[in-house]
């Protein structure tokens, strides 16, 4: 481990420009891997990085999500992947009397070694069956180092895994249901989950768990001690929100807002925005422990790392909420903000009654019966819709007094309240749409915040043009006050994380964020993310591509990322390749990706002047023909939006050894590395 420490202590400070390669553990494949990379395979990977003259290896989440494939789903914030860990590395196999399992190892190799990605699920379930059997026929001696040997006193230096261990056994026990689903323990004290950890019945299961942990821990420490001594950075992957279904949400509720889901607002490609589903942190709370949470998780994290990414960056500055009750985020709302209160609104001259015209979704009679047969699928008679608006008014609505309106119920406080009413599908989904149609969310008594699309609502357009510039100018107004408590609340936070760790910091800030993050990003010294495809200059005509001369020094420079195409397939199936060409001064590509695109493409990135150029392992092995696949898109590893089988599931096309013997690959990429640093254009008179 001091070669690991050594390299914490040099990594923060450093200005050494670095090219570095991503690949999640997963991908990993030699000759002693079970179907799917392991921790251990970090050692032979580093031999062949040094041999690249890569110095930086980045890899994605490695914590336990379960049966999930996702890595940002974890279970866990501390625990470890079991998929990951050796088996035949196990103290344990060193037995005489445990050379029975040889047979078992070998033939699990054999049923996985061939299949181009892994399948998730049945390496994950294959791999903890064999260490239950394990575990079962060396009990004794496990018990007995929990008792008073190393795993006793690895267990004291990591605490959570007591937590960690009951959740386990409990999520096993419900049937891998959600804790919210569980027949028992869904609100749980610390006490009580001691208590379970002592329960000497269910101490075995425990200890399965917590000897699983221990075992990948040691073998992560070495691998990443062998990357360190290799002189390469080990650089993690740490999500900012943890999943709903996760041991530290089940065992510490108090540090987040259950009763919220994180997301991002609407845009063009997500019209309704994302859910994630992912409870939001509740700040005030982890700021009466000094966010010891967070801390924990960084020291935890720091046994291997020595620089990390920190996904979503912006979170810290401000999180994009919506309701648990809601299956979309376009009724969500920015958090913290400051609200748009009743009394304000009371001050601009609406009373109660425009005010709910303002704040709730109103109905014209007609609009409902016009609607069901707009969206009615197929043919129908008018009996149809007269039953179905029947159905609406009863179960959906209540009449205005007086009026040809209607609203929503006060018990339907969600999209999941409609679903639950059990209409037929054109009343549900123009019940839905309809939902959003307001200018403001209520999200409390007397608190305001304006929905995402308000310009385009029905008490929007009922406005004058003097009420319209009046509210224009007080959400413009609000806005504004608003980013001065992001920025001090990232400027908190950012810091904090920043005292509690060595690891060089470097952030995914992508996407559209306010002012005050790149400012606080580069007071606080933390890499932002410039992604070539997606840094250009959105403002001026025809988007030029920003030059990589011009890239921020404090930036990690990359050509593509584990959630998009892989460079080869953006240039032949999303890339203006002309304009692309002309940016990098080669107009004569072929529009068909080769070697010498690849080689052309990455080149180029590699003389930016961000300090960290990265490169996926897919896109590096383009630079040699052996390593194509058919499809461009079987190489991806992530299709977000889609949930199935192949997402995560990506494997290297051969063993990291074969891949070693590949000259063309080798003296290509040291080339890469080789590249000098962009110089910057003399501006002329005319410029």
């Amino acid at each position: 481990m001091a070669a690991v420490q050594k390299q914490k202590q040099t990594s923060q400070g450093t200005e050494k420009r670095v090219i570095g390669v991503v690949i999640p553990v997963g991908a990993l494949r030699s000759d002693r891997s079970i179907g799917v990379g392991e921790f251990a395979d970090l050692e032979e990977f580093a031999v062949l990085c040094k041999k690249l003259n890569i110095s930086l290896i980045q890899l994605l989440p490695v914590n336990d999500t379960g049966y999930e494939s996702s890595p940002y789903s974890a279970l866990t914030a501390f625990a470890l992947h079991p998929l990951y860990l050796r088996i035949s590395d196990l103290p344990e196999l060193k037995l005489p009397q445990n050379a029975k399992f040889t047979a078992k190892i070998e033939a699990m190799g054999k049923e996985f070694e061939h299949e181009p990605r892994f399948t998730f699920w049945r390496v994950t379930r294959a791999k903890i069956g064999l260490l239950r059997e394990i575990y079962a026929a060396n009990k004794t001696a496990i018990v007995e180092r929990a008792a008073s040997g190393s795993l006793a006193a690895w267990i004291g230096k990591n605490l959570w895994v007591k937590e960690y261990a009951v959740y386990r056994r409990l999520k096993e026990a419900n049937g891998e249901k959600s804790w919210k689903e569980w027949a028992s323990h869904r609100n749980i004290s610390r006490d009580e989950i001691e208590a379970l950890w002592n329960d000497k019945t269910l101490s075995d299961e425990h200890l399965f768990w917590a000897w699983i942990q221990e075992a990948l821990d040691v073998q992560f420490s070495k691998a990443a001690a062998a990357v360190a001594g290799a002189g390469i950075i080990l650089e993690g992957d740490i999500p900012i929100l943890m999943c709903d279904d996760s041991h530290d949400v089940w065992a510490h509720p108090e540090y987040f807002h259950l009763d919220l889901s994180a997301g991002a607002p609407p845009d063009m490609y997500s019209p309704d925005g994302q859910r994630w589903g992912f409870p939001t942190y509740n700040w005030e709370v982890q700021a009466k422990d000094n966010y010891a949470f967070w801390r924990s998780r960084l020291k935890a994290a720091e046994k291997y790392y020595q620089a990390y990414r920190i996904d979503h960056i912006l979170g810290f500055f401000r999180i994009w909420a919506s309701p648990m009750g809601d299956n979309t985020s376009a009724l969500g709302r920015f958090i913290p903000y400051i609200p748009i209160t009743r009394k304000e609104l009371e001050g601009m001259g609406y009373d109660a009654g425009r005010i709910r015209w303002l704040s709730q979704p109103h109905i014209p009679t007609g609009e409902v019966w016009d609607a069901l047969r707009k969206n009615w699928a197929g043919g129908f008679r008018e009996e149809d819709i007269a039953a179905c608006a029947e159905q609406v008014f009863s179960r959906a609505l209540d009449q205005i007094r007086g009026e040809d309106l209607w609203v929503f119920k006060p018990a339907i406080q969600g999209e999941k309240d409609i679903d639950a009413l059990g209409l037929h599908t054109a009343a549900r989904s123009y019940l839905i749409n309809v939902w959003h149609n307001r200018l403001f969310l209520e999200y409390e008594a007397g608190n305001f915040f304006p929905v995402w699309y308000y310009r385009d609502s029905r008490a929007y357009a009922s406005l004058s043009e003097s009420e319209k510039q009046a509210l224009n100018t007080l959400i413009q107004k609000r806005q504004e006050a608003s980013e001065k408590i992001w920025e001090k609340q990232g400027q908190q936070l950012l810091s904090t994380l920043l005292s509690a760790s060595s690891m060089l910091p470097c952030a995914e800030d992508l996407g559209a964020v306010p002012d005050c993050v790149p400012k606080i990003l580069t007071k606080l010294k933390i890499f932002g993310l410039r992604v070539v495809r997606w840094f250009r200059d959105w403002g001026k005509d025809g988007s030029p591509y920003i030059p990589f001369e011009d890239y921020p020094e404090m930036s990690v420079c990359t050509p593509a990322v584990h959630d998009s195409s892989t460079v080869r397939e953006w240039w032949e199936r999303e890339a203006e390749q002309e304009l692309f060409s002309g940016f990098l001064g080669v107009p004569s590509l072929p529009k068909i990706y080769n070697p010498g695109t690849a080689k052309t493409i990455l080149y180029k990135t590699a003389a930016a002047a961000s300090r960290f150029r990265v490169f996926q392992i897919q896109d590096l092995l383009h630079c040699s023909p052996k390593w194509y696949a058919e499809d461009p898109a079987s190489e991806r590893i992530n299709v977000p939006g889609t949930l199935n089988e192949f997402n995560w599931g990506y494997r290297l096309p051969a063993s990291i050894a074969e891949i070693a013997q590949d000259t063309v690959f080798v003296q290509t990429v040291q080339e890469l590395a080789a590249v000098p640093l962009a110089q910057k254009k003399k501006k002329t008179k005319s410029s």
